[in-house]
């Protein structure tokens, strides 16, 4: 991993960047292939001298192409800098953990992918319900009540079949079917 350290209003002093160097090279363990990490320490006077020191950092990671950044500011710098970096573990952490769920886990431990063979699909449940005629209203009312985020019904207006589904934003989308 590359590092870059840059200070604004301060000197980096030789024990600083040890200090940085260090606790950056401990997210290595969460993933194997970061690419770079950039580092900006700055000293402000502020009124709380709380956030006198803010460390921004940023890491390229290689899978992907994933961009990690952290910032936090502290009374004494290698405070800031161990925050950010507890930031940055958790972010890190998180992507492993969703690149694992994906079927990519061991080989990312390792620092490389393996590409899985793809695996015939198949139907593995089957499941019967009795679909009687309702109005839209009543369609969204049961499917609230279900707590779902679909809900087949027999539209009785129509009397056709519909999907109603629950859509990211909140609303809901209707499907109606067409035959050739």
């Amino acid at each position: 991993m590359e590092l870059q350290i840059a200070g604004t209003n301060i000197e980096i002093t030789p024990d600083a960047q040890r200090y940085v160097e260090r606790k950056l090279n401990k997210i290595n363990k969460h993933l194997p292939d970061i690419i770079d990490a950039k580092v900006e320490i700055s000293e402000e006077q502020t009124k709380s001298p709380q956030e006198r020191y803010l460390v921004r950092v940023t890491v390229n990671g290689g899978v992907g192409g994933a961009v990690f950044h952290g910032e936090e500011r502290g009374e004494d710098l290698f405070k800031a800098v161990d925050r950010v970096v507890a930031i940055l573990s958790r972010q890190l952490e998180r992507r492993k953990g969703k690149l694992y769920d994906k079927g990519r886990g061991n080989p990312l431990a390792r620092g490389r992918f393996i590409q899985a063979e793809p695996k015939e699909r198949q139907v593995v449940k089957k499941k019967r319900f009795i679909v009687e005629p309702m109005s839209l209203e009543e369609a969204i009312e049961q499917m609230e009540q279900l707590g779902h985020n679909f809900f087949l019904y027999f539209d009785a207006d129509a009397e056709e079949a519909r999907l109603l589904y629950r859509r990211n934003d909140g609303d809901y989308g209707l499907i109606e079917p067409e035959f050739r």
